[in-house]
């Protein structure tokens, strides 16, 4: 039977699972796999295990239970080994970085922030900024369009203000933000987003780096944050050598 992997915890880690539920319909209990002085929070991997919302929040629920009494290193849902035994090896073999996380990792937390542009509002900043391009504009509005030729390099010379524009705002909310966290992570890329950020910041200080966001929001009115956290450090902690997605 495969192994689901929660999270790691320091072996007298003082709230680790006692009758808890996890993944799986029916959910399946929680147990722990101990070795190298650590504690891994697993469960029996389900069959066929999907990212389904009731499992989402099971995962999440098993790590905030846990993480109320102390540190826990999160694994990202779907983390399965092929056994208790491929667990235990894992924590003896990465004992030394599994222990060197929790100290560096203790009470901090991670918040994500994305940040995109609104679209009517960039344009009048790049109208601003680029006297050719509004030249341009003009232009055409005055020529009730302008060419087919025209429209194509307006649209160009847009489109590469925008991305110059978007280059150097990610810069600029890294540099707002960065001061206030302990660490930063940068997530995958996607369209829509200009950046994509993960910030580890301690449970007791955690207003001020939103406050720099509020601050970056306010100072930039063509930005649109979003936010989520407080969340357990994701992206602070490497999966364990013995995991593999899916189950």
């Amino acid at each position: 039977m495969s192994t689901y992997v929660y999270g790691i915890a320091a072996a007298d880690h003082p709230a680790l699972p006692d009758g808890m539920e996890g993944v799986g319909k029916p959910a399946l209990p929680v147990r722990t796999v101990t070795a190298g002085g650590l504690a891994a929070i697993v469960s029996d991997a389900p069959e066929n295990l999907r990212p389904k919302r009731r499992d989402l929040l099971a995962h999440q629920n098993v790590l905030s239970e846990a993480g109320g009494g102390g540190t826990v290193l999160p694994m990202r849902f779907g983390s399965v080994a092929d056994d208790d035994r491929a667990v235990a090896t894992a924590l003896e073999q990465r004992a030394e970085h599994y222990t060197e996380r929790l100290r560096a990792l203790h009470d901090s937390v991670e918040y994500n922030v994305k940040v995109q542009h609104d679209e009517e509002a960039v344009l009048h900043v790049v109208m601003a900024e680029h006297p050719d391009v509004r030249e341009l504009a003009q232009r055409n509005r005055a020529a009730g369009g302008g060419s087919h030729e025209d429209r194509l390099r307006l649209g160009e010379a847009v489109a590469t203000a925008v991305q110059q524009r978007e280059a150097r705002d990610a810069e600029e909310v890294r540099a707002a933000l960065e001061p206030h966290a302990q660490d930063v992570s940068p997530g995958p890329e996607s369209s829509g987003w200009i950046t994509n950020l993960s910030f580890l910041v301690h449970r007791g200080s955690s207003e001020h780096l939103l406050q720099a966001v509020e601050e970056a929001r306010k100072a930039s009115p063509h930005l649109v944050f979003s936010v989520n956290g407080p969340l357990p450090p994701y992206s602070f902690v490497e999966p364990a050598p013995a995991a593999r997605a899916g189950g």
